[in-house]
């Protein structure tokens, strides 16, 4: 008996909830602050995010659509991309209602817009960390058979860094420290970063041949 459940993902997965989303997880979010090119703010987090090259850095995330986020990039090739943290939860949340494009998020989610150092959109000014980018490359993906989707990747080089220095612990980034949320699977599933949770590997050395 073959005791794995297997399905075919354009046939359908058949259970009551896509696995796909928890089985890639838990992920870091995209909480991407953006502005158009009327002036018009945009804050709204993604879940399929993450960084891609060390030099330079450049981070990327997917939208679903072309949204308010891809529209504004577009226009004026700078995002910012601000730490999701359990104390912000509810903030990020509420900046996810699909809102129409007039509708300032950082307003809905009682939150406040502060000037970034390097490019024109404000970061989010209670969240610890915050990337400046300016936008590298726009793709829309395509499927197996080269078929366009309904997906864009957004690809940004981070040119500014913003860490509180709380997070800093004798120069090192204190990751466990930060409480930082990734996403989960289902509709509802978030998970926190935290010191229970932390244990470390140090990369090994290849074993040298004898000669």
């Amino acid at each position: 008996m073959d005791d794995r459940y297997f399905y075919q993902p354009a046939l359908g997965h058949g259970l009551p909830h896509d696995p796909f989303n928890a089985i890639v997880g838990p992920r870091p979010i995209g909480w991407i602050s953006s502005r158009g090119a009327d002036g018009s703010l945009n804050l709204a987090p993604y879940s399929f995010f993450n960084a891609f090259n060390y030099t330079p850095p450049l981070i990327g995330f997917s939208s679903q659509g072309r949204k308010d986020t891809l529209r504004n990039i577009e226009q004026t090739g700078e995002f910012v991309w601000n730490l999701a943290t359990r104390p912000l939860a509810e903030a990020m949340n509420a900046s996810c209602a699909p809102a129409p494009p007039e509708v300032d998020e950082f307003v809905l989610a009682g939150l406040t817009p502060t000037p970034s150092r390097l490019i024109d959109v404000p970061r989010v000014a209670e969240s610890p960390v915050a990337f400046e980018c300016r936008c590298s490359q726009i793709i829309r993906l395509n499927n197996a058979a080269g078929e366009p989707t309904d997906g864009w990747l957004i690809m940004g080089e981070v040119v500014g860094v913003h860490i509180a220095q709380t997070l800093l612990r004798d120069g090192v980034y204190d990751t466990a420290g930060s409480q930082t949320i990734l996403r989960g699977g289902g509709p509802a599933d978030y998970f926190e970063i935290n010191r229970d949770s932390l244990f470390r590997m140090k990369r090994p050395d290849y074993p040298k041949m004898d000669q």
